[in-house]
């Protein structure tokens, strides 16, 4: 069970939206339901209305209850599979693919299929999210490792929050960057108005620190194929930090123009192109290359034949 103690700095907003300011690991309406269910206390006593005004000294509790365990079915979902051995696997993830059950998505996912092709994985890293060590949104593809033993995802957590596990993306952006290369260092935290979306909010608002290296691999014209490094794991990072900086990813749906491309894309444009980490017991160096899917490269073609015709009619002229 996670428990909060609050004391109201300065506010008389609403009590739902005071808590999704602090707390913006939680969604409103998670929150909602939390005060509805009786697990806000205001001043000493439950609170079960949303609306109340907070003030200045007011002191809240907010208590969450431990998950109830999803009843987690194996499926027999194909998995393409990059590296793998008794203690971790690394998978090349198509678009459109869940990576773990959630409200809207109870089954069809990637723990569902991992649960059919490792019968020991339950309980590994947590009931719910057996094996998963970090994720990537539906619509990405790429590269994801997989923990296999309890041993596997404490130390491959622990890469992650080193930062000795190395994670790059392909990406192709909207314009045309003016440098090379460059760091984009902005805050993300949730969106305050649109809690399903993330968005760059200051530290001191609940922002996490995010930092995205990025270089240019290739100029196509008004688009560019841009090479990510994560330095920091935030929730839809390369995809408000590109839209941050004016170069939105091709084809996201959230953070991107809206602008047609004239190519059938399954999801924005952003592939888990390369994995590098340590492994769990041997500390021998693994590097795993993902594929990018045929819809990635398509679009690439098509932008260079683009860029191609565009320069052509430039020499004429």
């Amino acid at each position: 069970m996670t428990e909060f103690n609050l004391q109201v700095q300065d506010s008389s907003e609403r009590l739902d939206r005071y808590l999704s300011q602090e707390l913006p690991d939680l969604s409103r309406s998670r929150i909602q339901q939390l005060i509805e269910q009786g697990n806000v206390q205001l001043n000493g006593k439950v609170c079960t209305s949303k609306k109340i005004n907070v003030k200045t000294g007011d002191r809240i509790f907010l208590e969450i209850p431990e998950a109830r365990p999803l009843k987690l079915q194996a499926e027999d979902i194909a998995l393409d599979i990059l590296y793998e051995d008794d203690q971790l696997l690394i998978l090349n993830k198509p678009a459109g693919l869940v990576v773990h059950p959630a409200p809207g998505h109870p089954d069809g996912t990637l723990v569902n299929a991992l649960l059919a092709h490792c019968p020991n994985l339950p309980g590994i890293g947590g009931v719910q999210r057996p094996g998963i060590v970090h994720r990537l949104d539906k619509d990405t593809t790429g590269a994801i490792a997989i923990a296999k033993t309890d041993i596997a995802y404490k130390h491959l957590q622990a890469q992650l929050q080193a930062k000795t596990a190395r994670r790059e993306y392909l990406g192709i952006v909207y314009g045309a960057p003016k440098a090379e290369n460059g760091v984009i260092d902005f805050p993300i935290g949730r969106h305050r108005q649109d809690r399903k979306k993330m968005a760059v909010v200051p530290i001191e608002e609940g922002g996490r620190n995010a930092i995205t290296h990025w270089q240019v691999r290739e100029r196509l014209g008004n688009y560019t194929l841009i090479h990510f490094q994560l330095e920091t794991g935030r929730t839809h990072q390369i995809r408000v930090h590109s839209a941050k900086i004016g170069h939105p990813i091709v084809g996201d749906p959230v953070y991107g123009s809206g602008r047609s491309i004239g190519v059938n894309l399954p999801g924005q444009a952003l592939h888990a192109w390369r994995l590098k980490l340590q492994h769990p017991l041997s500390g021998d160096l693994i590097e795993v290359t993902a594929p990018p899917p045929q819809s990635f490269l398509t679009l690439l073609e098509v932008l260079r034949r683009r860029a191609f015709s565009s320069a052509e009619l430039q020499r004429r002229d």
